[in-house]
């Protein structure tokens, strides 16, 4: 069976500019965000891209016409081999009916109820009704798809999918935790023989956000919503939160059942509504550090204390051992930690695709499982194979490619031809001074975090490695920390692992032990922790070679591993994205697949290019 699925909307992007004013740092904040497509074969994920590494914008939702047509090519396919076609959102009439009856409800004036509800009414009919995504998918690929062979997942069923698949399918509690779904920012339940339970008592309702409320510090600490939270995670290590805490004295409250709310609900047509309330618990708004900090801290500590009082009641509530989390809130990985170290459960995994750069493969996965072909006689879906999980699932470039474009820069870059015993040789000496070096090769990683095959590495030891990362490569803010990769087996000798054994996506942040604080400083976070990669031979065997030949030379365990792309551009996907990237910054070296770059004239200049 081939099941495609697909995220991204035409329009989307214009009808929230048009209708709710969401323009510039707006534009991508609440639907369609991370647009991409995924390819499912016999259960076998063998294709996923988003669609920002192939036009370029970054956190797109445009509809994903080159992620569609780039899947079917690379299995050599086409629209008539497909199966299935699966969509992560379920925009049903009975939703949008809910919908308009919320709004009804809501505390708001009765002209604000209208203009909202003729806003989403719309919508429904332009954007996101079966009806307009067919259509929409008809007209951007030229195929116009039979409607019962189309499958609309719900959107966190197929965050629920995304971890289940991610973690070999083995019978899992989940708690997904975004933005907005349809209605719901989060919910929690039970994955068992790829049918889901869930808990429908414990949901939360979008007026309650945790995604949503977190985006809104986001968007008031000066940064974009829905892409920066990484820098409020950030700045939360430069101070402890404030005693009380305004957030949770003041913003939020915990009921039964791992429910939650806000004293104010939020206004998601106006998401600069709660700003004036932030300055009541904080304080006229400073750009400074210390004012930063004071909020970034306070936030997550109110992040970590809501998501635990959730895993509380999902633990009373299952007798499963294994924990899923996914949604876009699963991507603060200073929470995950503490949440799975206070946890009964044996195991937490937090997958790659745990954003909406994921839910097209739980999507696919969902259709799949749940089609009658794959129901066995009790009426559960037959025993399937664990998966092969790798997040390398985009497209890769071979050697003519990439040679073609040295030669269209050849005036501005020199390289040499090496074997892969040479690569890890030349670029392990490298990475013993001071250097910064663009790493390309294979498959682009999916997801949001560059996992060694569109990465930039450099050198821990260094103190000031940070310094000139953030500031001559990826121009970004200097308080900003880069994760190191470390071999997996290495791993706890270096960092305090708690109960896990092994970090392979950077979803889960360890404190440093004290002994190598002043081995590893470049990737040593002020706290003293770090977002930590374990790497293994299997999964990426040049990069761990690589790391093994540098960890000989120098006893230093660890490389800085960050994405390879500057500050509001994707992560580079082919050979002239990173030959643009690095010509564009102050990176010392490329490595281009099996090809050595250097710039014109530099210094480190490794030959002629003829």
């Amino acid at each position: 069976m081939i099941v495609l699925a697909w995220n991204g909307f035409t329009r989307v992007s214009e009808f929230f500019a048009e209708n709710f004013g969401a323009v510039g740092t707006e534009k991508h904040y609440l639907l369609g965000h991370d647009a991409g497509a995924s390819l499912l074969v016999d259960g076998e994920l063998v294709a996923a891209v988003e669609e920002e590494r192939l036009n370029r914008e970054k956190k797109t939702t445009d509809f994903p016409a080159g992620s569609v047509k780039w899947c079917l090519e690379h299995a050599g396919l086409e629209f008539s081999d497909v199966d299935l076609l699966a969509i992560p959102w379920n925009w049903s009439a009975e939703v949008q009916d809910q919908i308009l009856s919320d709004i009804g409800s809501a505390p708001m004036p009765d002209a604000a109820k209208q203009g909202l509800a003729g806003g989403i009414g719309r919508l429904y009919t332009e954007v996101v009704s079966h009806e307009a995504i067919l259509a929409d998918f008809a007209a951007r690929t030229g195929f116009t798809p039979d409607p019962d062979k189309v499958v609309f997942v719900p959107h966190h069923l197929a965050h629920a999918m995304t971890g289940y698949y991610m973690a070999g399918m083995k019978d899992s509690a989940f708690l997904v935790s975004d933005g907005r779904a349809e209605r719901f920012s989060a919910l929690m339940g039970e994955i068992r023989d790829g049918r889901i339970q869930v808990f429908d008592e414990s949901t939360i309702g979008s007026e309650y956000s945790m995604g949503l409320l977190f985006a809104a510090i986001t968007r008031y600490l000066g940064f974009v919503p829905n892409n920066d939270e990484y820098k409020v995670m950030g700045l939360a290590g430069y101070a402890g939160p404030p005693v009380p805490n305004p957030f949770l004295e003041h913003v939020v409250e915990l009921h039964e059942e791992g429910r939650y709310s806000f004293r104010r609900p939020l206004e998601t047509d106006n998401p600069r509504s709660l700003e004036p309330w932030f300055e009541e618990l904080f304080g006229p708004r400073q750009d400074t550090l210390e004012y930063q900090a004071r909020v970034a801290a306070a936030a997550q500590e109110m992040l970590n204390v809501v998501t635990n009082h959730q895993l509380r009641a999902l633990e009373a509530k299952t007798d499963l051992d294994h924990l899923l989390f996914e949604g876009g809130v699963a991507l603060n990985c200073l929470n995950n930690t503490p949440l799975f170290e206070a946890s009964r459960f044996d195991d937490m995994d937090v997958s790659f695709g745990a954003s909406d750069t994921g839910i097209v493969i739980g999507a696919a996965v969902h259709a799949w499982l749940n089609h009658p072909d794959n129901a066995g006689e009790l009426g559960g879906p037959e025993k399937k194979p664990a998966p092969r999980i790798t997040p390398y699932l985009g497209p890769e470039y071979d050697e003519a490619t990439a040679e073609q474009a040295l030669r269209e820069f050849g005036d501005r870059v020199e390289w040499r031809r090496l074997d892969d015993d040479e690569v890890v040789d030349q670029v392990a000496k490298l990475l013993t001074e001071k250097v910064v070096i663009g790493y390309f090769e294979g498959r682009i990683e999916h997801g949001p975090r560059a996992l060694g095959h569109r990465s930039i590495l450099a050198n821990p030891h260094f103190p000031d490695i940070k310094d000139i990362i953030n500031t001559k490569v990826k121009h970004r803010e200097p308080f900003r920390p880069f994760a190191p990769l470390v071999i997996e087996s290495e791993a706890p000798k270096v960092f305090e692992m708690g109960r896990k054994t092994r970090s392979p996506y950077m979803t889960f942040v360890f404190p440093v032990r004290p002994e190598f604080h002043d081995v590893i400083p470049g990737a040593t976070h002020v706290d003293g922790t770090s977002r930590v990669q374990t790497i293994t031979d299997q999964d990426t065997p040049r990069l761990a070679a690589l790391l093994r030949r540098f960890t000989a030379l120098t006893d230093v365990p660890c490389l800085i591993n960050t994405s390879f792309n500057v500050a509001g551009e994707p992560i580079v996907c082919t050979p002239a994205d990173a030959l643009n990237c690095f010509l564009g910054t102050e990176i010392d070296y490329l490595v281009l697949g099996n090809y050595l770059v250097t710039k014109t004239g530099s210094s480190g200049s490794s030959g002629s290019s003829a």
